[in-house]
C-alpha cells in the first residue's frame, strides 16, 4: 500500500520490509538514522523497545508507551523540526528520530468508517484484554461508549485492563463478564481466527449474534473468519482488520510526506496483495 501511495505521490521513495531481531533493533535504527532514511513502521516484539530508543514522543505514543512509527526529523528554515522527506538534502541539519503512535486512532476509524458506527453511548463487547486488545479497550472508553465489556481467557487481565479504564474514564461502565442485554458491537482483538480449526472467540450461549448490531475483527487474513462468517448470517454488519492496517498506515505516510494520502489507492492495493482483488 505504501509504494503505490508513493507512486500516486510522484515521489521516489521505496518502502522495504527488513526482518530484525530483538537484540539488534537500537544497531538497524540507529544505521537507518545515517543511512538517510525518511522513516520507519515497526511491529511486535519491536515497538516497546523503539520507544525508549527515539529522541522525542509524541502524545499518543507516550501515553500508549508503544512506538510503531517513527520520522527522522530535522529543522527547517524556521527553526521547526520536521520530516526529513520534506526539506531539501542541502538544509538538513542535525536529525533526531520521534516516535508516533498511529494504532490506536486507526481503530475506532476502521470501525466508524467500515461499519458506520458512531461510538459515544454503544454497548461493546470486547474480546482480548492483552496486546492490541488493552490499546483498543482504552481507545474506546475515550471514544465514549457507555458500556464495555471486557472477555479475556485470563480473567484476571481483563480486571486489571478495567481497573486502569475506571481511573481513566470513569464515566465508562466496564465490566468484565458479557452483557445481558442487546449488544451494539462485538470486537475480536484476539487471534482466534487465524485458523480455520481454532474455537470461537465468542461464547454465542452467553452473547448471540442474534443480539449483536455489529462484529468487527481485526484478523484480515482469511478475509472472513468463522466468526464473521456467522456474524454476517445472523444479519450483523461485519467488518475485518483490513482497514485498521490501511489507517494506520495512511497516518504513517502522512507524517513522513507531510502530505494527505491516498486513501483510495492504498486500500485498492491492499486488496490486490491481501485477497489478490483487482
Amino acid at each position: 500500500m505504501h509504494n503505490a501511495a508513493l507512486e500516486n505521490l510522484g515521489l521516489d521513495w521505496r518502502y522495504l520490509a527488513f526482518d530484525v531481531r530483538a537484540v539488534d533493533l537500537e544497531t538497524a535504527l540507529a544505521g537507518a538514522l545515517r543511512m538517510g532514511f525518511i522513516g520507519i513502521n515497526l511491529t511486535v516484539p519491536h515497538k516497546l523497545a523503539a520507544h525508549r530508543w527515539v529522541t522525542e514522543l509524541d502524545e499518543a505514543a507516550r501515553f500508549w508507551g508503544a512506538v510503531n512509527t517513527i520520522r527522522f526529523e530535522s529543522r527547517n528554515k524556521a527553526g521547526e523540526w520536521c520530516s526529513v522527506g520534506v526539506l531539501p538534502p542541502e538544509q538538513i541539519g542535525p536529525v533526531r528520530a520521534k516516535g508516533f503512535n498511529t494504532d490506536a486512532d486507526a481503530i475506532v476509524r476502521a470501525i466508524a468508517e467500515d461499519l458506520g458506527l458512531n461510538l459515544p453511548g454503544l454497548r461493546v463487547v470486547l474480546l482480548g484484554a492483552g496486546g492490541v486488545g488493552r490499546v483498543a479497550a482504552i481507545k474506546l472508553a475515550s471514544a465514549g461508549v457507555k458500556h464495555l465489556h471486557l472477555i479475556n481467557r485470563t480473567k484476571q487481565k481483563a480486571v486489571q485492563v478495567a481497573l486502569e479504564i475506571q481511573q481513566k474514564f470513569p464515566e465508562v461502565a466496564v465490566f468484565t463478564d458479557y452483557s445481558d442485554e442487546r449488544v451494539d458491537l462485538v470486537v475480536n482483538a484476539t487471534s482466534l481466527g487465524l485458523q480455520s480449526s481454532d474455537p470461537s472467540p465468542l461464547d454465542e450461549r452467553l452473547c448471540p449474534l442474534s443480539k449483536v448490531g455489529a462484529v468487527f475483527e481485526m484478523i484480515y487474513r482469511p478475509a472472513e473468519t468463522p466468526l464473521l462468517v456467522r456474524a454476517r448470517t445472523a444479519g450483523c454488519r461485519v467488518a475485518n482488520g483490513l482497514g485498521m492496517l490501511l489507517y494506520q498506515g495512511s497516518a504513517a505516510l502522512e507524517l513522513w510526506t507531510g502530505k494527505p494520502a491516498p486513501v483510495a489507492v492504498m486500500r485498492a492495493a491492499l486488496n490486490r496483495n491481501v485477497y489478490g482483488d483487482v
